[in-house]
């Protein structure tokens, strides 16, 4: 007789929840049923391996998912170790029971704890998201056991009775609501089962069984007991004709026939229940690794090179992270670390186990140790992540530290494109910054590569605790020649994330300076002025006076020198301060605002009192070309620091081609 009822809710009406709330992604389903199945597998593995079950010899372990289009259903099949109608009754109609947890107390003396994916009693139910209807048919490995067969529409009633299961194990049947129908598609099912599935500890098979039946051929020495035969091909001798020595021809035999067959295609498991993670490091080959990164991350391009994580105590631990190229600007990066939970996906890029430098990578970590909520969706607040975290940022500045003392020929090839990342993470990790300092490499303007030590004994003499660096070498050329000229070095930074570095290197270093070498024209390219040469102040004075009228700029800041170069005429610095706030607005997309709100653009237009040009307006004040001639200095000065806005650049043009047909009607002249 059946057994009918309302389910028991152990904790305040908790099935509404675990339908609507409690997993955001509906394709959910098949990770909890699959990896449910996974669970029973397992029980019943350790219960062989502990004499208390004796498997069929024709028996392998395997879940089995079967979509069916025509009837809007999916079956998840295992041979694990099924159910009695008490066990249904304990854990699936009382919800929030686990049967793992009951499991695991039983059996934790008899042999070594083996990890069971399942922790909690609630992933069944995940079913009811996408299913009005769900049917268990079960058969427990217990001797004497009856058949169960449970049904229940909406997750609220149920109906239990003796099924006519024959094999040992559970299937689920889920018949699928109006808005589910997409998931017994086969290729939708096989997408979600790749995605959560891929690497669990079971081997996973995946049929439509609406499909037309497909077949292979085989030699007969490949054919085992469990290939279905459909046709025997006989291929037949192969012959050729043979000359005789008497001139007459006859037919040999070169090849003997041969027996195929042609049988139903054998199925294929959808996962790998060995990743390469859990192999130790020794049995990896390079090869290996960048087979797996190219499955895992559809990536075709090479990883510069990858840690793999390995740890038993005091947490369990495994995991592989790879370095992308990552020359780029920094805040369009992005990574992908996996999270796994015993082989079972989690999620990506989980923040609190990963810490946030690091999703800049892309790898898998597996830590069954995680302690998960009740979804598998979050990690409850616990110490014990910020240990794993914290390994995990150990493991990662140790081997590029190691690297770097070992091997810094390729520290140095892979540093251009992991530079971003280090410094990234020399901002936002305070461990990783304490192990990092002294791996942090900077490239001078001959392309060598320096400590921060180095770069600061590099200039000693001339710049004690000043680090001159470049941001775009093709803008700022007319320095780097002025700094080459006189023997100074500086290093190039070129990326986005330069810009807090360098100032979070200021604030870990005090008294130590980063200097743009636009910021200011350094002492070493100009002659000596005395304080009391009256000729060059009144020059200066009218200069500045000329500049600014013919510029229609009262506040631009004027600064004339004698420089050494007299084939420089103008040069454009920007204050290292206001240049700094420009960028941090850029980043923060506040480019629209008036860099004068905080203190003007910081922009000096420098002339050199030694060149022709210059000397030429300070002796023509009333000349028509002076005002031209002005406005070509400062264009001219802007253009060697930057591009000009398009209205700028047209008149630049336009008054370029005007001062040659000057020059031509000179010379015509």
């Amino acid at each position: 007789m059946a057994k009918k009822g309302s389910l028991s809710i152990t904790s305040e009406n908790i099935f509404p929840v675990i339908k609507k709330w409690l997993y955001s992604d509906h394709d959910i389903f098949y990770r909890e049923l699959v990896s449910n199945g996974c669970d029973a597998i397992t029980k019943l593995k350790k219960l062989e391996l502990i004499g208390e079950y004796e498997r069929p010899e024709d028996m392998d372990y395997k879940i089995q998912v079967s979509v069916n289009p025509n009837e809007k259903t999916i079956k998840v099949t295992d041979n694990g170790l099924g159910m009695t109608e008490d066990e249904i009754d304990k854990y699936i109609n009382q919800i929030a029971f686990s049967g793992v947890q009951d499991f695991l107390e039983k059996y934790k003396d008899k042999a070594n704890e083996d990890q069971i994916i399942g922790h909690f009693g609630l992933g069944f139910y995940s079913a009811f998201m996408v299913a009005d209807k769900v049917t268990i048919d079960t058969l427990s490995y217990q001797k004497d056991a009856k058949p169960v067969h449970w049904e229940s529409e909406g997750g609220i009633n149920f109906e239990m009775a003796e099924g006519d299961k024959e094999q040992v194990g559970t299937t689920i049947t889920l018949y699928l609501n109006e808005d589910s129908h997409e998931f017994c598609n086969e290729y939708r099912a096989r997408e979600v089962l790749d995605k959560y599935c891929a690497f669990m500890p079971v081997p996973i098979f995946l049929d439509n069984e609406t499909a037309e039946p497909q077949y292979e051929t085989i030699e007969k020495d490949e054919l085992t007991d469990k290939d279905t035969i459909v046709e025997t091909v006989v291929e037949p001798a192969k012959t050729e004709e043979k000359e005789n020595e008497d001139g007459t021809k006859e037919t040999v035999e070169v090849e003997p026939s041969r027996e195929k067959y042609k049988i139903l295609k054998r199925p294929v498991a959808l996962n790998d229940v060995s990743p390469l993670w859990n192999k130790h490091p020794n049995e990896c080959t390079a090869e290996d690794y960048k087979a797996f990164y190219r499955k895992v991350f559809m990536d075709y391009k090479e990883p510069l090179f990858w840690i793999h994580l390995n740890m038993d105590y005091p947490f369990n631990l495994k995991g592989i992270l790879y370095f992308p190229k990552i020359n780029m600007e920094y805040d369009s990066l992005e990574g992908t670390i996996k999270l796994y939970n015993n082989q079972v996906f989690i999620a990506d890029n989980i923040k609190e186990v990963i810490p946030e430098f690091l999703m800049l990578l892309k790898g898998v970590i597996d830590c069954p140790d995680l302690p998960l909520n009740v979804s598998r969706s979050a990690l409850q607040n616990d110490g014990f992540v910020k240990k794993i975290s914290d390994y995990i940022t150990k493991k990662v500045a140790d081997k590029l530290s190691g690297m770097c003392k070992t091997d810094r020929e390729n520290y140095e090839k892979y540093w251009d494109d992991i530079a971003p990342f280090i410094k990234f993470g020399y901002i936002k990790d305070e461990k990783f910054a304490e192990k990092m300092g002294d791996y942090i490499l900077f490239k001078n303007l001959d392309g060598k590569y320096l400590t921060f030590t180095d770069c600061l004994e590099e200039n000693k003499e001339k710049h004690e605790n000043t680090i001159f660096y470049v941001t775009n070498e093709k803008e700022q050329s007319q320095y780097i020649n002025l700094f080459r000229q006189e023997g100074i070095d500086a290093v190039l930074l070129p990326h986005n994330i330069d810009s807090p570095f360098i100032s979070h290197m200021e604030q870990k270093h005090e008294g130590v300076k980063f200097l743009r070498i636009d910021t200011d024209l350094n002492a070493a390219f100009k002659e000596e002025v005395k304080e009391d040469d009256e000729e060059f102040k009144k020059s200066s004075e009218e200069l500045t006076e000329l500049f600014k009228k013919a510029l229609s700029n009262d506040k631009l800041d004027i600064k004339v020198e004698k420089m050494k170069n007299e084939g420089v005429a103008s040069m454009i610095t920007v204050s290292e301060e206001t240049r700094r706030m420009q960028d941090m607005m850029k980043m923060y997309n506040m480019g629209g605002m008036d860099p004068s709100m905080f203190g003007g653009t910081g922009e000096t237009l420098v002339l050199n009192a030694n060149h022709p040009l210059v000397k030429y307006v300070l002796n023509n004040k009333e000349s028509q070309n002076t005002d031209k001639i002005c406005e070509q200095l400062y264009d001219l000065a802007s253009l060697s620091h930057g591009p000009l806005s398009p209205e700028r650049m047209t008149k630049f043009v336009a008054r370029s081609n005007e001062i040659m047909l000057i020059m031509a009607g000179e010379k015509a002249e």
